[in-house]
């Protein structure tokens, strides 16, 4: 038995190995990139919720965790109480007046990116909608001119290039990454001197106190850190939950044919597939106590991957984990992370997720996926397609 994140053939077909970890090694250690790994439901959703121990400070992804904090201002990298701070003030952004707004838009989106595919034979599925349609909602949402989307998009795209041994710690991600940000700060600025209705006016408006007690507004760099966040998860997960849903309803046919005669089945099968096939199935956290599970003692200050895809897929949660079915009634999953780091855009991803594939499913009752163009997005915490061509 052998994992680790890096692995691309492994990350091809990773269930199996993941039942052997939960059922034989429920906590596993890789001594080559030493780290521990959970794999069960139980003990992925019990760290999660525990950031006094299982901390985020040190990073989430294997390849940047160290002995020392990660720093930099990322609320990704922080625990309470500076953690709890930030996310309230992030979380303004996603107000339930903006988040009803933006349905129209999204669907007005989806349906020009599906519309501009009509009377094609067959089309990339992933490239010209899965990920356009994410990286175009999350400009729209930011304020990001209609003429600059483009190149944010491919920016997005460029930050997670990924290289052998190295993943996304290369030069030409951190280009993309500091081009972005460069990027950001101009915008920002202009935000300052002239506010909009958008989510980066939002960013340099908002306030927040310090440890003495002094109130003060965030920063250009804090926002443009914040808003470089929202941007990568915000398209990363939904492009890779919609590349999984052309893919697994291809391969379930009598399911697909369930939701375009019943579209009121959609929610739950974004949820379903959210849990059989995790965008994001791996999250990194650092030890600062240490802990005894099922007989093994993770040290403190050890490196900790939480396999939030497995925990998908536990039978000890979910009977039959590894069968795909839209009618699966459960009451909560793990894709989206949980407690204090759960997913800030989750409403926003599942709404996105939904009204895709609503308008897939209206212009396309039916699809073939083509394998042997079909390429799949490895890195070691994102998981999914980066090219799905589908004939219809």
């Amino acid at each position: 038995m052998y994992w680790d994140p890096f692995d691309v053939e492994i990350d091809a077909h990773p269930y199996g190995v993941w039942q052997q970890m939960r059922d034989e090694a429920p906590v596993y250690y890789n001594d080559r990139f030493d780290f521990y790994a959970l794999s069960r439901f139980a003990d992925v959703e019990a760290a999660s919720k525990n950031p006094k121990v299982f901390s985020s400070s040190h990073g989430t992804v294997l390849e940047i965790m160290a002995e020392h904090p990660v720093g930099g201002g990322q609320m990704i990298f922080m625990d309470p109480p500076d953690h709890t701070q930030l996310r309230s003030l992030v979380s303004r952004a996603f107000t339930p007046r903006r988040m009803s707004l933006l349905e129209d838009e999204i669907r007005r989106i989806a349906a020009g990116l599906l519309d501009a595919q009509a009377g094609e034979s067959s089309f990339d599925y992933v490239q010209d909608f899965a990920a356009t349609l994410p990286s175009m909602v999350i400009s729209s949402l930011l304020g990001v001119p209609s003429a600059d989307r483009a190149r944010v998009h491919h920016l997005i795209d460029t930050m997670f290039h990924i290289e052998p041994g190295v993943g996304m710690i290369n030069d030409i991600s951190f280009s993309a990454r500091i081009e972005l940000f460069e990027y950001l700060h101009v915008e920002l600025d202009a935000r300052r001197r002239q506010p909009q209705d958008d989510m980066l006016t939002d960013l340099v408006m908002s306030e927040i106190t310090d440890a003495d007690g002094s109130v003060r507004r965030l920063t250009t760099q804090e926002s443009a850190e914040f808003a470089i966040l929202l941007i990568g998860a915000g398209t990363e997960t939904v492009a890779r939950l919609l590349g999984f849903a052309a893919v697994v309803l291809d391969e379930h046919p009598d399911q697909r044919a369930e939701l375009v005669a019943d579209p009121s089945l959609i929610s739950n099968t974004i949820e379903e597939l959210l849990r059989y096939e995790a965008p994001s199935p791996v999250q990194g956290r650092w030890t600062f106590e240490a802990v005894e599970l099922h007989g093994i003692t993770i040290p403190a200050e050890s490196k900790v991957l939480l396999l939030t895809g497995s925990a998908g897929r536990d039978e000890r949660k979910y009977p039959e984990g590894d069968r795909f079915d839209i009618h699966r009634t459960f009451d909560h999953h793990v894709s989206f992370g949980y407690g204090v780091h759960f997913c800030l855009g989750a409403a926003l991803a599942r709404m996105e997720g939904r009204i895709g594939l609503e308008e897939t499913l209206i212009r396309y009752p039916s699809w073939q996926v083509d394998y042997t163009g079909a390429k799949r997005l490895h890195t070691s915490t994102v998981r999914g397609w980066t090219n799905v061509p589908v004939s219809v």
